[in-house]
């Protein structure tokens, strides 16, 4: 599996597969209608549909953890708070979220699982 590329080579997923990749992904932007939103977001979509499509399972628990990642540097970003720095950090990692999430829609859109560059692997 390449960085972006799909799980084997010559193998194009569906339409339906990429819609659900993508929807994967912009899912977490319940978030910002739904406390934990973007986490529970894409860990609804990778247990439903985890099993029904490797290209919808991945990109789903790629989502999941890079929000994962993401809100243990909220947490990080809260606490700088108090030394104020935490507000243009907790900025800076708010602009990140979006366009990162943005990308990847897009890749899983096209066919491709996106590997986000900062994340870490805690779903397996």
């Amino acid at each position: 599996m390449n960085f972006t590329g799909t799980i084997e080579p010559g193998v194009t997923p569906t339409q339906d597969d990429r819609t659900w990749g993508m929807l994967a992904h912009l899912s977490t932007f319940l978030g910002l209608l739904i406390p934990f939103g973007t986490i529970i977001a894409p860990l609804v979509v990778w247990l439903v549909k985890k099993d029904q499509s490797v290209f919808v399972g991945e990109n789903a628990k790629e989502a999941l953890n890079f929000n994962i990642t993401l809100a243990i540097a909220g947490v990080v970003c809260w606490i700088l708070v108090f030394v104020f720095i935490g507000v243009l950090l907790f900025i800076a990692l708010a602009i990140y979220w979006l366009v990162m999430t943005i990308i990847a829609a897009i890749k899983a859109n096209e066919g491709n699982i996106y590997r986000y560059g900062i994340s870490l692997r805690l779903v397996k």
